[in-house]
């Protein structure tokens, strides 16, 4: 616990909503809902004025629609977003070499490590210069805490929304959480606040009360005992600026159950894939692979593999899932999938390259061998070019796959026009999809520095027509 109120915490207000209007004037003071839109689909953010209607993050989408008919929904562009998180953090990393990113939009600042402040005035100096450069270089506002630790810092960012800044001065802190519920302590869920609640504990006093023995018999010796020490305000974690990431992983939830075997190997080689292009991207390899599975009953089956080494190798990732799925029962349905890669390391077991080169090698003379006494031709099967609705990040298109039989359900390869997505026209210029349908798609042409725009609607496959990139919230020059 610090003297001074040194640690910061900054959450970017309703960030891919407030995103999403700062780059289209026509939905600027407008309900908007950011989410998978499919009939599985869930909520990722909502814009304050949708949250008015009794919208929130990870709410079902078909609950948003009958709570506000009338707003915009859209399909997240994580692209855009973290393009603007990117400027976001650049900025904290000018006040500070100790900053610990949470999320896209949300992180804590180490404000002492930096020289930039060691009392309350220079500290709440630094939040508001901070404010005001976010608003400057982004468009887009973000709320402050500054606190004497991470846990106190984080309650003031969420008591200053939106938009505002709040000091909670060290030596308050178990003045100011007493009289709040036990759910706005870390590590305080649903589960174990209803826990809580049967024992006759509901708010942080009361776990004050009880006091650590009473604690740790309810919740166990870590969970009881560092409880206990935050309901009396004290929390003297550090602020880490390298979070080593425990694991990779990428999922789809599909609109309809699938049943076909051949499609569901063809959907877990696509998201194998997928998570090797997010392994090599953060830098990592790892050696453990893991297969999840939700069913048409929504029982939830996890399958793991370890491999000899870390390797970051498409092929190797791609056979363990397939080995792995032989294992897991799908008759009845399948309503998601989900491949990940744990025990990451930052080099690669050179063995296993040469492992899948081989591996390769045998599958291709076996494939030629069969394909030499084939009556029909090996057919190429596309990849989808976006996820299923259900998983607001599923958007990436897929490597092809070989195989005999094609997939069921594929649709042909046509242009898709997801909307709140960018396009640029060759007479009317950049625009968004508003929506699409019966072979036609709607779009709205404005600009972020513009007035609301005029909508003209189009054949979906217009020559005319063409995805566009993402405009700057702020002009520059």
């Amino acid at each position: 616990m610090r003297a001074a109120p040194t640690i910061l915490h900054l959450d970017m207000d309703a960030f891919f909503a407030a995103a999403e209007q700062a780059s289209k004037p026509s939905l600027r003071g407008k309900p908007v809902v950011v989410g998978g839109l499919g009939p599985r689909g869930v909520v990722a953010t909502a814009s304050y004025e949708a949250r008015r209607f009794g919208v929130h993050s990870a709410m079902p989408m078909g609950q948003a629609r009958r709570l506000a008919p009338n707003a915009a929904y859209l399909v997240p562009r994580f692209s855009f977003y973290r393009s603007i998180s990117e400027q976001v953090m650049e900025l904290l990393g000018r006040l500070s070499p100790l900053v610990e990113p949470l999320s896209l939009d949300e992180a804590f600042v180490d404000l002492d490590a930096g020289g930039v402040a060691d009392d309350s005035a220079s500290a709440r100096t630094a939040g508001e210069r901070l404010r005001a450069d976010i608003l400057a270089t982004t468009g887009l506002t973000g709320s402050v805490g500054l606190a004497g630790s991470k846990m106190i810092a984080k309650i003031a960012s969420e008591e200053a929304k939106p938009d505002g800044l709040v000091l909670i001065e060290p030596g308050t802190e178990r003045e100011l959480l007493a009289p709040r519920s036990v759910r706005i302590l870390p590590g305080v869920g649903p589960a174990t606040g209803e826990h809580l609640r049967r024992a006759g504990m509901t708010t942080v006093s009361d776990l004050v009360e009880a006091g650590e023995d009473e604690l740790v018999r309810l919740l166990g010796r870590a969970h009881g005992a560092s409880l206990y020490l935050m309901a009396q305000g004290y929390d003297d974690r550090p602020v880490v600026a390298e979070r080593d990431a425990k694991s990779v992983s990428v999922e789809d939830t599909f609109d309809v159950d699938l049943h076909d075997r051949v499609r569901i190997r063809f959907e877990v080689e696509r998201l194998a894939e997928r998570c090797v292009g997010r392994l090599r991207a953060s830098g990592h390899s790892g050696r453990t692979i893991v297969l999840k599975v939700r069913r048409f009953d929504f029982s939830t089956l996890t399958r793991s593999e370890t491999l000899r080494g870390p390797t970051d190798d498409p092929g190797v990732v791609r056979e363990a899932a397939g080995r792995l799925l032989e294992a897991v029962d799908t008759t009845g349905g399948v309503r998601l999938l989900g491949v990940g890669v744990s025990g990451l390391a930052d080099y690669t077991q050179e063995d296993l390259f040469a492992q899948a080169e081989a591996d390769a090698a045998h599958a291709a003379e076996g494939a030629a061998g069969a394909a030499a006494g084939a009556v029909g031709a090996v057919a190429t099967v596309p990849a989808s070019e976006e996820g299923a609705g259900g998983d607001a990040g599923a958007a990436v298109t897929g490597a092809s796959a070989v195989a005999s039989v094609e997939p069921e359900a594929h649709e042909p390869a046509e242009r898709r026009w997801a909307p709140g997505h960018d396009v640029r026209h060759a007479v009317y210029g950049a625009g968004w999809v508003q929506g699409s349908g019966v072979g036609r798609v709607t779009v709205r042409f404005e600009e972020p520095w513009s007035e609301p725009g005029r909508v003209r609607t189009f054949a979906v496959d217009d020559p005319e027509l063409e995805p566009g990139e993402a405009l700057p919230l702020v002009r520059r020059g």
